[in-house]
């Protein structure tokens, strides 16, 4: 009788006999959606999106009132040898000013003379101006003021000449990601593709993948462009995607082509394998999917425009892409049969070969070669293994105790070695304040009130007399949107201590003792450094909400697959182990500089404000690609009857090699974020190439299984083997034979295959269409015929299955009848299943008929 399939296993045989279908309908929707998504175009984050708390609302106060204001920038004029009286010094200025007018972009110009902008030893002067028009498109347009600048620069040999601002910091960024995404997109795909050589040795098995990563990817892009007019999204989104696209749509493909490529190691042919990967790898694929769709819709508990762009952006490929490796891959496999090992590469193969070979002589003795040694080490002594793996990764989150956050500054963004990264630096030396000063955006009934009025000059006097201001408190009026911006230069270099003690003066003291006292006026401060702090505070604020829906939902997941609380609250804390060993990491090197030099980056002193929260999200639902996998072939080995600790063992071992492969080509594509000159996504490549690494070895070679050694049967409190989940009854979700255990329904006779006879009297080893084990174990499933009550394949009198195709026959010919007197499958010269002859029949005369068991060996 055959059993419940589940709907991994449906979709996947719908896709098989439906192969056209399939393929093709992927590939309209794809260029659809593609075609309609260019059509579109992308909306992108504006400044006042980013915002958050009170900048944030400074920010839309000036939007909604039509004042957007004009992109800042500074040029530094600056010499060793001559002052700012000598007439070569300024001349040099004066040529400046007359270069970069001459644009026609820039306005606003604030000669140095006149503003006495120099530095206390006057060896600099400082160029203040704005670009024209719409900032937003500042940064495409500043490039004829930078090559005006730069020509200035080398009319004087005794002068340098610096620029920095918002738009060429912009650009710099812009042209920053823009190469080095290039780079990295064009690094990963190839990348990606040896190691699926090494991995299959046939270039079709490889490409197959890869391409439909890509094409989930792409058509990913054309989607998140549709839905950016509903949720605007930041301008880098959809190179971040295609890189975490293509990771989780390789590993997908690679879980589902692995599991096939067992199943035909095993002797089956293209359609049973194909049932047996649906069910098994493909659902464990769509679990996976399932819970890193889960994890990202935490990020839209964070209150933060750009979060939720990325969280939809994520979403939507690993979706395309789940949905792609259970219905377009199968498709493909069914398509290509067995010219998926086309394009061998030929010592691969060879070494394959001399595997599979291995692996047929083991299942046709019975005998498994031993283990590694670290499997042998953890299965031995778990506890001893255990403790050492969670001592290495608490060492390893230690650094995180001390974790120091911030919205890093343009010249920390930037690499070390880009020009505008020492203008700001010096510039904020020897001008403080004058990179990023404080804005107070005052909003009023009557901008032009008397109270009004008198509330802003007790501000600036306010203001100056504080101390808190590292230069002159202006004041600009837009007295028909009834709006005054104070500029307000605040000391310190604009991100250290002192700034920030500033702005809280600023925000905690100044404003309220003289705004706070006009009815029907608000007073708010935005400004880089005001952005930063209420990014940072916000984030803060919400990482409890988006942490707990996490863990949360995860651990409803788990219980609901698995249905054991015991596994759930494991996946927790095994993928809480993995963050902090990330976030330790992240911390060592870049906060403290640690082995900083190693990933070609300097010391930074905090890590970008968004990185934990994200990291956080992004790794708690791609570990979910390994610990689903592995934990889902224990619990088959488990539900056929195995002990924990054979599960356990089976587990590992038949997981070892895709999770291996499958978390280097993670490891791969997130490393090329760390090759990144921009100092947030080396961030972000080093922490989650480091976590995936440490996950795919240390927690799921040796952690979880240590762990779920030592808790032994309280693993499956709870947990019963069901319908529909792969090795929940020994069916693998596909039409076959059914398990042993109790309550099992009668498994057909036809679908064993006779392997051998072993020397017992009541032993006939036979190959069922279940889930081998891997290439590096024994394949096929042997299971024994035992003299029992209930349980037999045969009807009484039926005779054995392909017992005419075996060679041999009984020993004397002799007839085992049942206890009805009907004669055993076996009569004289019958040939019997084993290609020797064997002293005694397979089956025992007595009253009880075999039923099928696994093989395995005696329990302690």
């Amino acid at each position: 009788m055959a059993s419940r399939r589940n709907f991994a296993a449906k979709l996947g045989e719908w896709s098989a006999g439906h192969r056209k279908t399939a393929v093709f309908g992927w590939l309209v929707l794809a260029v659809l959606v593609m075609v309609f998504g260019m059509a579109s175009g992308q909306v992108n984050l504006t400044e006042a999106d980013y915002g958050t708390g009170d900048s944030g609302r400074a920010e839309r106060i000036l939007q909604d009132a039509g004042l957007t204001e004009p992109a800042p920038e500074l040029i530094l004029v600056h010499s060793d040898k001559l002052t700012t009286d000598d007439p070569a010094f300024r001349k040099a200025v004066t040529d400046t000013l007359h270069a970069v007018q001459a644009t026609h972009l820039a306005q606003h110009m604030q000669d140095p003379a006149t503003n006495k902008l120099y530095s206390k030893d006057h060896h600099s002067a400082l160029i203040q101006y704005e670009i024209k028009g719409d900032p937003e498109t500042a940064p495409d347009r500043v490039q004829p003021v930078i090559d005006a600048v730069t020509r200035t620069d080398d009319a004087h040999q005794d002068v340098t000449l610096g620029q920095y601002g918002e738009a060429t910091g912009v650009k710099a960024i812009n042209d920053s990601l823009g190469t080095d995404f290039a780079r990295a997109e064009y690094t990963a795909l190839p990348v990606s593709l040896a190691i699926l050589l090494v991995v299959f040795g046939a270039f079709v098995a490889a490409v197959l993948p890869l391409l439909l990563a890509v094409t989930a990817c792409l058509a990913a892009m054309g989607l998140l462009a549709l839905t950016s007019h509903l949720v605007p999204v930041d301008g880098m989104t959809n190179s971040v995607m295609f890189l975490m696209g293509l990771a989780v749509g390789v590993d997908y493909c690679l879980f589902y082509l692995r599991r096939a490529r067992e199943e035909r190691a095993a002797g089956r042919d293209n359609a049973a394998a194909l049932r047996i990967a649906a069910a098994t790898s493909g659902h464990s694929v769509l679990i996976s999917g399932l819970t890193v769709v889960v994890a990202m819709a935490g990020m839209f508990l964070s209150g933060l425009t750009v979060f939720e762009g990325f969280a939809i952006a994520t979403i939507e490929v690993v979706l395309i892409a789940v949905v792609g490796s259970m219905t377009v891959l199968p498709a493909m496999m069914a398509w290509l049969g067995d010219r998926m090992e086309k394009g061998r590469i030929p010592f691969l193969a060879k070494h394959r070969a001399k595997q599979a070979a291995r692996a047929a002589e083991e299942a046709a003795s019975g005998v498994r070669r031993k283990d590694n040694a670290l499997l042998r080490g953890v299965v031995g002594h778990p506890g001893v293994f255990g403790l050492l793996a969670a001592v290495v990764l608490l060492a390893l989150a230690a650094p995180a105790l001390g974790i120091k956050t911030e919205k890093l500054s343009t010249d920390k963004l930037l690499p070390s070695d880009n020009p505008l990264v020492t203008v700001s630096q010096q510039i904020g030396k020897e001008f403080p304040g004058a990179p990023g000063p404080a804005d107070v955006v005052v909003k009023a009934d009557d901008i032009n009130a008397p109270a009004v009025k008198k509330a802003i000059a007790d501000f600036q006097a306010k203001t100056a007399a504080s101390g808190q201001a590292g230069g002159p408190v202006r004041v600009t009026v837009h007295a028909k949107q009834n709006i005054a911006e104070i500029s307000v230069p605040l000391v310190g270099n604009g991100t250290d201590a002192k700034s920030k003690k500033a702005l809280t003066e600023l925000r905690e003291d100044l404003i309220p003792a003289t705004f706070d006292k006009v009815d029907g006026t608000t007073a708010l401060v935005r400004g880089d450094l005001a952005f930063s702090v209420d990014y940072n505070d916000q984030l803060h604020s919400s990482i409890v909400p988006v942490f707990a829906f996490v863990l949360g939902v995860t651990f409803l997941l788990m219980l609901f697959f698995f249905r054991s609380p015991v596994i759930a609250l494991t996946t927790i804390v095994l993928n809480l182990l993995s963050v902090g060993a990330a976030y330790g990491v992240m911390a060592a090197v870049f906060q403290h500089g640690w082995g900083a030099s190693l990933v070609g980056t300097e010391k930074t002193g905090a890590i970008e404000s968004w990185m934990p929260l994200f990291v956080f999200v992004v790794l708690f639902g791609l570990s979910m690609d390994y610990h689903v996998f592995v934990v889902s072939r224990i619990r088959e080995a488990h539900d056929r009857g195995a002990t924990t600790r054979e599960a356990v063992a089976h587990g590992i071992r038949s997981t070892a090699a895709v999770v291996t492969s499958a978390g280097l080509i993670m490891v791969a594509v997130f490393a090329v974020f760390g090759t990144l000159g921009m100092q947030d996504f080396k961030q972000l490549g080093v922490g989650l190439a480091v976590a995936v690494f440490l996950d795919a070895t240390i927690v799921r070679a040796v952690l979880l299984p240590s762990v779920m050694l030592l808790l032994g049967r309280a693993n499956w409190i709870g947990a019963k083997p069901r319908g529909g989940v792969p090795g929940s009854d020994g069916s693998d979700g596909f039409d076959g034979p059914s398990g042993t255990g109790a309550g099992d329904p009668p498994v057909d006779a036809g679908a064993f295959e006779p392997v051998a006879v072993l020397p017992r009297e009541d032993t006939l080893v036979v190959r069922a269409p279940v889930p081998p084990q891997t290439p590096e174990d024994v394949q096929g499933w042997a299971y024994q015929a035992q003299a029992q009550a209930t349980r037999t394949p045969y009807a009484q009198g039926a005779p054995a299955p392909h017992a005419q195709h075996a060679p041999g026959s009984y020993a004397g010919g002799s007839t085992a009848p049942y206890a009805d007197g009907t004669p055993a499958p076996y009569a004289e010269g019958t040939p019997a299943p084993s290609a020797q002859p064997q002293p005694q029949p397979p089956y025992p005369q007595g009253p009880r008929p075999p039923r099928f068991q696994p093989a395995r060996p005696a329990r302690s």
